[in-house]
């Protein structure tokens, strides 16, 4: 069976001041069908934050788009925010009281498929497989796409799977992940984001009439 027609979840690059990269964000949002976009920020003081997290996530919500912060489960509440991305089952249990029950809780750098059924049990929106730690490594790509196919087979939350490259957003598509993550490479085309989501967005196989 063709699995459903994906959404993207665009990966903001890691940005001390949100602002001069709002115009990049508003134009890639025009693009493709966006579900999500994960704001990621350099480290500041909590006030500077929620500033910043305001902007981009009036940016993102009057687009129908859902704004999360990487981490900082404590500053998506008073900033506006749909919810935050834990990195790590244990990080990911402590800020679930942060945000349930009216923000998304997202589950990513799980270690294993016990992690992402711990996470899972504990009421994570999604999990996410694929993504590179803080040091850039991440998990060989069969694994991901073997990682992806269990879940979506087994499991109703959803999952994403994150692609590090075009070439690697048809064959994440094919596992049946819920959502494609879209990661740093887009903002560095040559051509453009934009170009590079559309691109992208050929890689989707068609929706089921």
């Amino acid at each position: 069976m063709t699995p459903p027609r994906q959404r993207f979840y665009l990966f903001t690059p890691r940005l001390d001041d949100p602002a001069p990269f709002a115009g990049d964000l508003e134009t890639a949002l025009a693009v493709s069908d966006i579900a999500a976009v994960l704001l990621r920020l350099a480290e500041s003081n909590e006030r500077t934050l929620i500033a910043r997290v305001k902007t981009m996530a009036t940016l993102a919500q009057r687009r129908d788009v859902a704004l999360l912060l990487d981490g900082h489960a404590e500053v998506a509440a008073r900033a506006g925010a749909d919810g935050a991305h834990l990195t790590g089952v244990e990080t990911f249990a402590a800020a679930l009281a942060l945000l349930k029950p009216d923000r998304i809780a997202g589950a990513g750098g799980l270690q294993g498929r016990h992690d992402a059924m711990l996470a899972a049990e504990s009421g994570a929106d999604y999990v996410m497989f694929g993504e590179p730690d803080h040091r850039g490594r991440r998990l060989p790509f069969e694994d991901v796409q073997e990682r992806l196919e269990w879940w979506a087979e087994l499991v109703e939350i959803p999952c994403i799977g994150y692609a590090a490259s075009l070439d690697e957003v048809g064959p994440l598509a094919q596992t049946g992940a819920d959502f494609i993550a879209l990661g740093d490479w887009i903002w560095t085309h040559q051509d453009g984001a934009a170009t590079a989501i559309a691109a992208a967005a050929g890689y989707l196989p068609a929706p089921a009439p």
